[in-house]
């Protein structure tokens, strides 16, 4: 039997100016964690609309298990705009289905038999779902990876909910800008961003810290080791989902025994490749 990767927190259609594409960082990386041969999962809500239901046909189009309860709340959505560079800037709607994930008896199952499972501060937001994710977090093997990708989104976000998810993890996912606002919360005065990893590294006990600079490359820290990889040269159309797919990517390959070094290049090949598509869940090539 495949091992289980789960994604819980937001499931939505990022909106763009001529198109849209299902997302949200939980489906993304599960989906991403699942073309490595794993069972990817994703636990969230929609809405019981016309957007609810297409999200949940791309899903099954993309042969990508998910546990979605269907509520009393709109599905949620995204609008996405990008600059020059494919960087995306997000306006995201409030009090939607993803905010109010239920914690089932299928939940609970699937937290009791999982091997890996990212979650973010975004879906936190709101008390029902942040509730759910905890009660999953708790339940989850202390075998398993429990990734926070930390991905601060517009003001949803406060120095609680990072230091609880900070506890609760055993990875940390997390970009320069993310790093930069993490020590304006924690007061970390001006230390440089590999202090800023390294400091939250050894105060939660992490045992990885993966932090993704755009062009400017990206870094895995463990105790003891780092690995830095520069980022390809390529014409990026939007990099929307990169991160999360590197993230997906470097879990499936630890999964599968490779070494840090391994994963973080796996990552890197898999985000880059990511970023000269337009859909967040592209086809994939054999890396």
């Amino acid at each position: 039997m495949s091992l289980t990767i789960i994604g819980i927190g937001e499931l939505l259609w990022d909106i763009f100016p001529e198109r849209k594409v299902p997302g949200g960082a939980p489906a993304n990386f599960a989906y991403h964690a699942s073309r490595f041969g794993f069972n990817g999962y994703v636990l969230s809500a929609v809405g019981k609309d016309s957007l609810g239901k297409g999200i949940l046909d791309v899903l099954a189009e993309k042969k990508l298990n998910s546990l979605i309860e269907t509520v009393d709340y709109p599905t949620g959505t995204v609008k996405v705009t990008l600059n020059n560079k494919g960087v995306p800037q997000y306006e995201i709607c409030e009090n939607v289905a993803w905010d109010n994930i239920p914690f089932t008896e299928q939940a609970k199952e699937l937290a009791l038999n999982c091997s890996a499972v990212c979650f973010g501060t975004l879906a936190q937001r709101n008390e029902v779902s942040r509730r759910t994710t905890h009660s999953f977090l708790e339940l989850v093997p202390k075998t398993a990876y429990r990734i926070f990708d930390i991905n601060l989104r517009q003001h949803f976000y406060s120095k609680e909910i990072i230091h609880q998810s900070l506890l609760h993890c055993n990875i940390l996912k997390i970009n320069d800008e993310e790093a930069a606002e993490v020590a304006r919360l924690f007061e970390l005065g001006k230390m440089s961003e590999q202090e800023i990893c390294l400091h939250l590294l050894k105060t939660y006990n992490l045992a990885l810290i993966l932090e993704t600079k755009g062009e400017k490359g990206s870094y895995v820290f463990a105790a003891g080791e780092t690995s830095y990889l520069g980022t390809p040269k390529i014409n990026a159309v939007s990099t929307v989902g990169a991160g999360d797919s590197f993230t997906g990517a470097f879990i499936a390959a630890l999964l599968q025994g490779k070494n840090m070094r391994e994963a973080h290049k796996l990552a890197v090949e898999v985000s880059a490749y990511v970023c000269i598509q337009h859909e967040t869940m592209p086809n994939f090539p054999v890396f």
